[in-house]
């Protein structure tokens, strides 16, 4: 076995150090022990990483018009198309939409291209759509994009407020560190902020279920309340901040007594004045705050209200102190670091201002610079629809699914002129509307470097050779800049020498905390060696010393108004729509799909819906609802429970037309956006819910593919050796002709079939030589039996003796239990089998639950759902 390459995962802003190994068996995912930000911890998703290496389905090669070519005729083409834009229409013609799954480095060079060569400022990222509202947060009251806090604040806070967070699923590392944090020091509190009951309650102290939309009320109100106390730090305020009295006025007129927060936030008073006592008695708050408050029409005076509350009481730069808003993507930092985002210049420069202009151009040597801010995400894509744009490349992104009204943005990439899509995978939603396909370098397969949320910089390290023609982002970005006449500016050999560029520039811009020239003259052995560290390097916490990047040097509390969200509920939208993640899956499920572990816990797209509503509505759970907006419509199957209060559901965002009919929750989210930020509101689409009315549900499990799927609705579940699919349609198909069609194409196959008109019962099964080849199962509501007894057998090399006659059962004939849904990926532990387990041997916690199940006792995902059964068994 080899000694490792130690690298960072792909996934959440926790950042977490990984050491891969090689060995006779493949590759061998750990946690990197010696890692900051994990020390040795993985998630359900990190630990299964392994399993999505495989080059299977990757794009291999440049492809135009579907034609594989090689890179020369490929980027010539590209090469042509964006300079021709620029040379007719301008360089505003032209942009690039990016991804915090690209590196630093790519960003770096990205970024450089299109403000300094091509002059435009049309680069931006789906940042924007998780992590815009925080920058300007940051920037108003500090002024620069800084995160004041570092994980170990956590474990130092007496207090911690996790908003729009459900840190739970999410950044599961970091909630298993403030878990043990709590179980060691149960004196630390905890409260969660949001209008769901998700995991992370588990450990809450208090949970606030607030209307949603209502984070400005309740924190406005909590400067008032800290007011009455007399809870500011007077020194701090007179001395380092500017704004106090404008900030307290603003939050008088809108949340001046508790009973007004109450209403305004639906709160029971007593849980507000809770709250509010919680906060100003402890001596060491941290607020960690996510995409509940950033994904708003409002997201940056949220963010804003959030911070004025640690200003006023001088709970920031110090142990176990401070607003810490934690990014969604690995690298979402590290993009904003370098400018990629259309309002912001390289190196937290300030684009808007001249001389931050001319001291870039002058280090680039730049022939122009970028003079205004370009267009934010969702103006970009509009500028696509209506032709502003002409070429657009897109790098390490689906926007056709993870954009709000995406309808509109996939017709917005069907109009333009030149679609360019540099991806590892060719049949993602966006790929298909690209000219030309470029293919690129996956994690595991490139080098740079990324930031995660609490601003440490690290490593991430092939470990892989590059597959047949891929080549990272950086390169095709350069070749770009070679072709279009500016090669002596982008001549790097590799990653070591555009790191070291841009360390000189993050270097010795006055009252900049973002510092990194201590890494400038690294060489590239001390590069390829470099341990994780936190920036500004060699230098203290951030506002230690009180000082901000203000030109005064003080802080800004910030006047907030609170506005309700853009679009309001009415009698024909009555229902708030909100989105969010699910644990095991990741975006678009590019990769996570890839693993079949991942897939078991949260299988299909769903939606939550109070079961109360449901009733009212005559929706029984597994029903297909019809989720309808003011601008589109999605479909999922119902969950129902009380996790949503009545009158709100909840709907995951990672469902596309590769792996469901209808999922898209994109395409029922309107395009409204904050104002200052551009960032969407995601977490408050006005809906109508409607009970899909269909003749029949089936599902099949077979080794091939079923294409096309002859459905009203589908979705597509890959497995080990096999998919499994959901379907649900009108009429009357005939459905033996299908099963054998799917299921059997070989004649030498044993068959086995059952059906019952009367009841709209059809069964099929295909065995080969006592291997299962598939079953599909039909009735006219959603059904039983559960799938794992008969995904077990087709995971199986062989049936055993006596499954064969329980095939069209799905279920063997003297049943005991079934594992149920998938609560533990790691050990394949399922609900039904915990329960059962914590029944027999009276289980009362999680890890006596895994001395005897396993389950828990891996990456610890699963943990919050494990203590949700135990809760429930008492």
């Amino acid at each position: 076995m080899s000694a490792g390459v130690r690298t960072t995962c792909p996934y959440c802003g926790v950042g977490c150090g990984v050491r891969v190994e090689h060995d006779d068996d493949g590759v061998r995912i750990l946690g990197d022990p010696a890692h900051p930000a994990n020390l040795g911890r993985l998630c359900s998703k990190g630990a299964a990483l392994g399993e999505t290496l495989a080059l299977e389905g990757r794009l291999l090669a440049p492809r135009i018009a579907g034609r594989e070519t090689g890179w020369d005729e490929a980027l010539e083409r590209v090469a042509r198309a964006f300079g021709e834009s620029i040379a007719r229409h301008g360089p505003e013609s032209v942009a690039f939409y990016l991804s915090g799954q690209l590196l630093t480095e790519d960003y770096y060079v990205a970024n450089k291209l299109m403000k300094g060569f091509i002059g435009g400022a049309n680069i931006d990222t789906n940042s924007r759509l998780c992590m815009a509202s925080a920058v300007v947060a940051h920037q108003r009251a500090f002024g620069e994009d800084v995160v004041p806090v570092r994980y170990q604040d956590l474990l130092e806070a007496d207090l911690v407020v996790l908003v729009g967070s459900n840190l739970a699923w999410c950044h599961p590392v970091l909630y298993r560190r403030l878990a043990e944090e709590k179980a060691r020091r149960p004196g630390l509190a905890v409260v969660v902020i949001d209008p769901r009951r998700t995991a992370t309650c588990e450990i809450a102290d208090l949970h606030l279920a607030l209307a949603p939309g209502s984070d400005a009320w309740l924190f406005n109100g909590l400067l008032c309340d800290l007011e009455r106390r007399g809870a500011a730090d007077r020194r701090f305020l007179e001395e380092h901040t500017v704004g106090v009295a404008a900030a307290l006025a603003a939050a008088r007129a809108s949340a001046a007594e508790p009973a007004e927060v109450a209403r305004r936030c639906a709160l029971p008073m007593e849980s507000v004045q809770r709250f509010f006592a919680t906060f100003a008695a402890a001596e060491r708050v941290v607020t960690l705050f996510s995409q509940g408050v950033n994904q708003s029409t409002s997201g940056v005076d949220k963010g804003s209200a959030i911070i004025n509350c640690h200003l006023y009481t001088g709970r920031l730069g110090k142990p176990g102190c401070g607003p810490f808003s934690i990014t969604g993507q690995p690298n979402a930092m590290g993009g904003r670091e370098v400018g990629g985002l259309a309002t912001a210049l390289a190196a937290h420069r300030r684009l808007e201002e001249p001389e931050d202009r001319a001291a870039v151009q002058a280090f680039w040597g730049s022939p122009r610079i970028a003079s205004r801010p370009g267009l934010k995400a969702v103006d970009l894509f509009e500028a696509v629809h209506d032709g502003r744009v002409k070429a657009l490349w897109i790098a390490g992104t689906n926007p056709v699914v993870s954009l709000p009204d995406a309808d509109r943005a996939r017709a917005a990439l069907r109009r333009c002129e030149f679609v360019v899509v540099a991806d590892c995978f060719p049949d993602t939603d966006t790929a298909a509307l690209a000219q030309v396909l470029l293919p690129a370098a996956a994690w595991g397969e490139k080098s740079g470097t990324v930031t995660n949320s609490e601003r440490c910089l690290s490593r991430q390290r092939a470990f892989l050779p590059l597959p047949g023609a891929a080549r990272p982002d950086w390169w095709m970005f350069c070749e770009l800049a070679r072709r279009l006449g500016f090669d002596a500016h982008f001549a790097y050999a590799d990653v070591h020498q555009i790191f070291a560029e841009h360390a000189r520039l993050a270097h010795g811009a006055p009252g900049r905390v973002l510092d990194l020239g201590a890494l400038a003259d690294l060489d590239a052995a001390a590069y390829d060696a470099l341990e994780p560290l936190h920036w500004p390097v060699g230098a203290g916490a951030p506002f230690a010393d009180a000082r901000y990047a203000h030109r005064d040097g003080r802080a800004r509390l910030v006047p907030v108004e609170p506005r309700a969200p853009a679009c309001a509920p009415d009698a024909q939208f009555p229902w708030v729509l909100n989105t969010g993640r699910v644990r095991d899956q990741w975006h678009t499920m590019t990769r996570t799909a890839r693993s079949a572990r991942l897939n078991r816990h949260s299988p299909l797209p769903y939606l939550d819906v109070h079961v109360d509503d449901a009733a009212e509505l005559g929706i029984a759970a597994g029903e297909l609802v019809s989720v309808r907006s003011r601008i589109g419509v999605l479909v999922a199957p119902a969950r129902l429970g009380t996790d949503s209060a009545r009158g709100q559901v909840f709907a995951p965002m990672h469902w596309s037309d590769a792996f469901a009919s209808g999922a898209r929750v994109g395409a029922a989210i309107p395009a409204a956006v904050d104002p200052l930020s551009g960032e969407p509101e995601f977490k408050h689409a006005p809906v109508r819910l409607e009970r899909t009315a269909v003749d029949w549900y089936a599902f099949a499990l077979l080794r091939g593919r079923i294409e096309p799927v002859p459905a009203f609705w589908w979705a597509r579940v890959p497995a080990q050796g096999f998919s499994r699919y959901e379907l649900a349609g009108t009429g009357r198909p005939e459905w033996s002709s299908l099963a054998r069609q799917w299921l059997a194409p070989s004649a030498e196959q044993d068959w086995m079939e059952y059906r019952d008109e009367s009841r709209g019962i059809y069964r099929a099964a295909a065995v080969s030589e006592d291997r299962l080849e598939g079953v599909l199962f039909v009735a006219c509501t959603p059904q039983s039996p559960s799938r794992g007894w008969l995904e077990e057998r087709m995971t199986d090399g062989r049936l055993a003796p006596g499954d064969r006659r329980c095939l069209l059962n799905g279920a063997p004939l003297a049943q005991g239990f079934e594992e149920g849904p998938i609560v533990c990926s790691c050990f394949g532990v399922g609900r039904d089998a915990l329960k059962v387990g914590i029944a027999a041997y009276g289980l009362v916690t999680a890890r006596q639950v895994g001395a005897r199940l396993r389950a828990g006792t891996n990456c610890g995902s699963c943990l919050p759902e494990i203590q949700a059964l135990l809760d429930g068994q008492s």
